[in-house]
């Protein structure tokens, strides 16, 4: 779905943000949905990957994740990701990435808002818990449109810091509503939860 491919680069074009988790989608597995009403559009995209730890940096605070396929990926673990020094070497991780970004027309001219931005972090697990931990971020800014092509069913919008962007509509019926000088409030949320699954535990040896 080009909508949903889409919504990284038009959130870094809009609001000069860097998604925090690009990374690390060795064997992904996605659902993605696009929904749409006059006037506005969103869309929604989870990725879910599970790898196996084949190599710790604890000095740079990096993993080393090999996936079903042995394709291996090294990333850097953020702060988000808590008792990080209990991560080994044999271990399991689970991680799922949501993006979503909505599109929401408002009619007439005025003055462009600086982006606001929210954070949230889950508490830290108990010590001695496996690692691991979940972090999400809300952009929100508004754009304004700059030109309507019909033809290519193509809106530029320009955002606070004047940079523009290319935005395709899917839906041609869209068109009708935006003019030039229209304002687009763009909402763009991301999240990113990691967990080093439980071991099982070694069956006992037959006698």
């Amino acid at each position: 779905m080009k909508f949903i491919k889409s919504t990284t680069v038009l959130a870094v074009a809009l609001m000069g943000g860097v998604p925090f988790a690009g990374q690390a989608q060795t064997s992904p597995s996605t659902q993605a949905a696009v929904t749409s009403a006059p006037g506005k559009v969103a869309g929604a995209a989870t990725t879910e990957v599970t790898a196996k730890v084949i190599a710790v940096d604890a000095t740079k605070r990096s993993v080393t994740l090999q996936s079903a396929s042995g394709k291996t990926r090294t990333i850097e673990v953020g702060d988000q990701v808590h008792n990080f020094d209990q991560i080994k070497v044999g271990d399991t991780v689970h991680a799922k990435y949501t993006q979503a970004l909505a599109l929401e027309l408002k009619k007439g001219g005025g003055s462009l808002a600086a982006p606001t931005e929210e954070a949230a972090v889950t508490p830290p697990p108990a010590p001695g818990a496996k690692p691991g931990g979940t972090v999400a971020r809300k952009v929100t800014a508004t754009a304004e449109v700059v030109s309507v092509d019909t033809a290519k069913q193509m809106v530029t919008l320009r955002g606070p810091a004047g940079n523009e962007v290319d935005v395709e509509a899917q839906d041609p019926n869209q068109l009708q509503n935006i003019k030039k000088g229209d304002h687009v409030q763009v909402t763009y949320v991301e999240a990113l939860a990691i967990k080093v699954a439980e071991t099982p535990a070694k069956a006992p040896a037959k006698q």
